[in-house]
């Protein structure tokens, strides 16, 4: 078995920052009304700036596979070459496209040579499983090095115009022409970005972070959807998927709308949480002291406080000094938000050899969880 770290990290960010006020004038008004949602979640999400890859007419200036090839390239140097990439293991919840996969269309602008490719896909944890394909590929010795990515697109998908079809047909129903909280819940909460590592089996250059163990675990067996695209739930609980919809369903039903059962997240995501990061921590003797940084994705701040709460009640609260979190200023970036946030941490001139830190990522596609523990050197 060999070590495997992570030797270089890097970030692409879209285009400028757009903040709170900006937001409507790049998505768009639905119905040509101002969301009433828009000031409540933003007020708790506690987000004040985030990078669309599109501009004010809703057109894009990046798609997903570009997004990511523009984070790998700031990888490159005169000691790792495109030439050297052994793997190339991508995430991300909205690719370009059905298929071909989104590490084969990335690979495809790299144009370097002949890699192990390998696509995650879900929600925030498909970073995180595009990292543990290459922690896995390194560690067994299939390869000495690759590169692993989070992205998302996720502006395009929220542009008022996506909503129109449904607006129309709520009115000739003469029901109220409002798109529903789940809908529009998310428009406010997510925004696009990449990031990216550099995994080998020796450290470099000024620090490397040692990737000492992987967990993740899913409650999917006992619990239903809760984020989805592609389909609609049905009362039941059961999702109905967008291939058992008429082609007019999927525009008068927005079936293709990221939507999200608030309710359901609000019941289970810190709870979930705290237990598997609990089972992680103490199936691999890991303790609260022994945790320099805590870097945790949660998509809104609304969850802070909670999520401490719940730490706490499963014995792992970490003080709040050891907490990293850059939400406030990149945004919810879906798979992409834990790679932004050890680009950060790496780069800050903060980590000394010898810090501790865990990675926290939880996903409520079906509530899944996944966490890394790294050591600085």
């Amino acid at each position: 078995m060999f070590e495997v770290y992570i030797t270089k990290a890097a970030k692409y960010l879209p285009n400028e920052a757009v903040t709170n006020d900006e937001m409507e004038s790049y998505l768009g008004l639905i119905n040509d009304t101002v969301s009433k949602a828009r000031r409540i979640i933003l007020r708790n999400n506690k987000i004040v700036s985030r990078y669309y890859a599109i501009d004010k007419e809703g057109k894009s200036t990046h798609n997903n596979a570009e997004l990511t090839h523009n984070a790998i390239v700031k990888l490159f140097d005169n000691d790792f070459t495109p030439q050297d990439m052994e793997v190339l293991s991508c995430g991300t919840s909205t690719p370009d496209l059905f298929l071909p996969s989104h590490a084969a269309m990335v690979h495809g602008l790299l144009k370097n040579k002949s890699v192990e490719l390998n696509s995650s896909s879900g929600v925030c944890c498909a970073g995180m499983n595009s990292l543990k394909y290459g922690f896995l590929s390194i560690r067994s010795g299939n390869s000495k090095n690759a590169v692993c990515t989070g992205s998302e697109k996720v502006s395009s998908w929220f542009l008022s115009q996506k909503y129109n079809p449904e607006v129309s047909n709520l009115k000739n129903l003469e029901e109220l022409p409002i798109i529903a909280f789940k809908k529009d819940f998310l428009r406010w909460m997510l925004s696009d970005g990449s990031g990216a590592f550099l995994l080998e089996n020796k450290p470099r250059g000024p620090i490397s972070l040692k990737i000492e163990w992987m967990e993740a675990f899913s409650y999917a067996y006992e619990l239903e959807t809760c984020m989805y695209a592609g389909g609609d739930k049905l009362e039941s609980g059961e999702i109905k998927p967008w291939s058992d919809y008429s082609p007019e369903e999927w525009l008068n039903e927005s079936v293709f709308s990221i939507k999200q059962d608030v309710k359901l997240l609000d019941e289970f995501i810190l709870a979930k949480g705290a237990k598997s990061m609990s089972e992680a921590m103490a199936k691999n003797g890991v303790t609260a002291d022994q945790i320099d940084y805590f870097l945790p994705h949660v998509s809104s701040h609304f969850f802070v406080e909670g999520l401490k709460k719940n730490l706490e009640e499963n014995n792992v609260g970490i003080a709040d000094e050891k907490w990293f979190m850059n939400l406030a200023r990149v945004g919810n970036v879906g798979s992409a938000s834990i790679y932004l946030a050890v680009e950060e941490l790496m780069n800050s001139g903060k980590l000394k050899v010898g810090d501790r830190i865990l990675l926290s990522v939880p996903e409520s596609g079906r509530f899944s969880f996944a966490y890394a523990y790294l050591t600085v050197c």
